[in-house]
């Protein structure tokens, strides 16, 4: 009987600690599903700013590129060769210098 009593109380032990992993491993779980969703929202976000990154990087590519053309125009029109008397041949209709 006493054997029985004792293979009792060991039971209701290991029935509390699985109740107890039980209920951990339920909040575990609750906050492993809310970890997810902060995951996908920060997901989107990032895809979107990536998107946003990519424009601004593609406008910022063609102001250089801008910046650049105008340089070039100014260097030709301000700064001609030294061994050529006639001003070089524009490569764009906007660096043609004006006639006086």
């Amino acid at each position: 009987m006493r054997e029985i009593e004792e293979r009792t109380r060991q039971l209701e032990n290991e029935i509390l600690r699985v109740r107890s992993d039980s209920e951990r491993i339920a909040r575990e779980t609750k906050q492993i599903e809310k970890d997810t969703e902060l995951i996908k929202k920060d997901t989107e976000l990032i895809k979107k700013d990536t998107e946003r990154l990519r424009r601004e990087n593609a406008r910022l590519r063609k102001w250089n590129a801008k910046t650049r053309h105008l340089i070039s125009c100014v260097d030709q029109l301000c700064f001609p060769p030294e061994s050529s008397s006639t001003p070089p041949p524009a490569t764009e209709p906007d660096c043609e210098p004006s006639s006086p």
